[in-house]
């Protein structure tokens, strides 16, 4: 069978649809039917089903369906994102928040600043927050640096571990970063060891809660971006699980077009130019 000949039928579409969504909380409204059948079109075949209904049966199940479950994450996640996205949020990250608790934990001599990256695809997020992190000086300042990345794609967090970026990733590098933190290898730039070792990257699920029991005690979260994919039930689900992870008084940036409204009041919005910031109070 060829990939023109495979069509996917409403009454499956819904019912891959509400499948996936129940597995990942990434939610494909009947508008998106195209793009969720461009992006099944090869598993369908690779996996030998002759049709999306045969495929559907061998997801919910097959005994060896974990395998294809894997792969099927990383056919249906959008790795879009690019170093220092949205630049307001990060100044008031560097600026507001971080002088902040660096003075709330200093006066407790708690010198340890433990974030997460929740939904951080391909890397340039969290390698973005760990050279911020150096640039002012945090480890020759006697921080302990913790940064934890998650994402449910292991394709993307096999090419994040890497740290090799074409050059057309790396345009949105301020210069000085640019040079002070990657190598150039002719075709793509290597992030160095010093920044790569901040980061830990781990395989999982926002919306498996006991997956998510292993993290404890962030004082900063940033989960930009990823909530737009998810329904309300799941978006409500990451939140929760987001404001308990946090300590009290932590802080969580969400996208700029993101907001939490009818979904927690459990943050206070702080403002900033440009930017909000939610505080866990």
């Amino acid at each position: 069978m060829r990939r023109e000949e495979i069509s996917l039928k409403d009454e499956t579409f819904i019912s891959l649809r509400d499948f996936i969504c129940e597995k990942s909380g990434i939610y494909f409204s009947l508008k998106k039917k195209y793009l969720l059948e461009n992006r099944l079109k090869n598993r369908v075949l690779e996996c030998n089903c002759g049709s999306f209904e045969d495929y559907y049966y061998f997801l919910k199940y097959d005994k060896n369906k974990n395998l294809e479950m894997k792969r099927l994450f990383d056919s249906i996640t959008t790795n879009e994102t690019s170093f220092f996205r949205n630049p307001p949020q990060l100044v008031a990250f560097e600026k507001s928040i971080l002088p902040q608790l660096m003075e709330v934990k200093g006066e407790k001599k708690k010198k340890c600043i433990r974030i997460w990256s929740a939904g951080c695809s391909t890397g340039e997020e969290p390698f973005t927050i760990a050279m911020i992190l150096l640039e002012n000086q945090l480890r020759s300042k006697g921080w302990k640096i913790e940064i934890i990345a998650n994402d449910i794609s292991e394709g993307a967090l096999s090419s994040a571990k890497y740290g090799l970026y074409k050059k057309n990733k790396i345009n949105s590098i301020p210069e000085r970063y640019l040079y002070k933190y990657f190598d150039n290898t002719g075709e793509e730039y290597s992030l160095k060891i010093g920044v790569k070792d901040l980061v830990k990257f781990k395989n999982t699920n926002l919306i498996d809660q006991i997956q998510n029991k292993t993290y404890q005690d962030f004082d900063i979260v940033f989960c930009r971006n990823v909530l737009i994919y998810f329904d309300n039930e799941a978006k409500k689900k990451v939140i929760t699980t987001i404001y308990d992870l946090l300590v009290p008084g932590g802080y969580l940036f969400i996208g700029h077009s993101e907001s939490l409204h009818n979904l927690s009041r459990a943050f206070k919005p702080l403002h900033f130019e440009k930017a909000i910031v939610y505080k866990k109070e």
